[in-house]
């Protein structure tokens, strides 16, 4: 089956979790909103699916993916439903559950990054509130990002210290890696700083980027590069 995903074009963002797991899984699939509008995509495609007052289940926001008749939309929700799919998380109904925690978490952790350049509200441009960044950006690095990525490292150990869950690689590899690739673009000196506290998820990290599959989609023009238009943004009064 083809899936269509939806995602605003131009920038990674959240739907680039989403993309790994397409990508890793070698999917069928179309990124809607950045193909041609001449061929009926486009970001007008994008708009016509979250302006739809047929749907009695209407999506809040991207990233949604759209399944044959089904629309789903939250990207912890999107990935439990594709990762079993996707053969990207075991079977076990337990395991499927803790997986979904581990996304649920990162998708705590990835508010919080996104918080530390836009504290007071997305509405207003990161200048207009850029004295609060800085506040915010100073509890992240030294409060908030070693909690989190403490806890995934411990997490990481204690199933062997090789896949966040199971045996094989999973969907919370994935965002695990794209969280901790994110932060080295956004805070790279306060990532170098931290880095030695977790050396089982760098570790993660690396061998993520060399699988086949993902480091040919990292080479590809469907990989996006990071910018300060993004969810990850590199300002360097932020890094300390």
């Amino acid at each position: 089956m083809r899936y269509e995903l939806y995602y605003w074009p131009g920038i990674q963002g959240r739907g680039e979790f989403v993309r790994l797991a397409l990508e890793e899984a070698a999917a069928d699939y179309v990124d809607v909103a950045r193909m041609p509008e001449s061929d009926g995509m486009g970001v007008p495609a994008l708009m016509r699916l979250l302006e739809d007052k047929a749907t009695g289940r209407p999506p809040f926001a991207p990233p949604i993916l759209k399944c044959g008749k089904q629309v789903i939309a939250q990207t912890a929700n999107i990935l439990q439903f594709l990762g079993p799919r996707l053969n990207l998380v075991p079977q076990a109904e337990a395991t499927r559950v803790w997986a979904h925690q581990l996304q649920l978490t990162i998708t705590d952790l990835v508010t919080e990054i996104h918080d530390s350049h836009h504290p007071i509200a997305g509405s207003l441009y990161y200048h207009e509130q850029k004295p609060e960044a800085q506040r915010r950006a100073a509890d992240l690095r030294t409060v908030r990002l070693p909690k989190f990525l403490g806890y995934f490292e411990d997490v990481l150990g204690r199933n062997g210290g090789k896949n966040m869950v199971g045996k094989t690689l999973s969907y919370v590899d994935l965002s695990v890696f794209q969280v901790v690739d994110g932060l080295n673009y956004a805070f790279p000196k306060a990532m170098a700083r931290l880095q030695p506290a977790w050396p089982q998820l760098l570790a993660l990290h690396q061998r993520v980027m060399a699988h086949p599959r993902i480091a040919a989609y990292l080479a590809s023009g469907r990989r996006l590069p990071f910018s300060t238009e993004g969810l990850f943004r590199y300002y360097p009064e932020l890094d300390g």
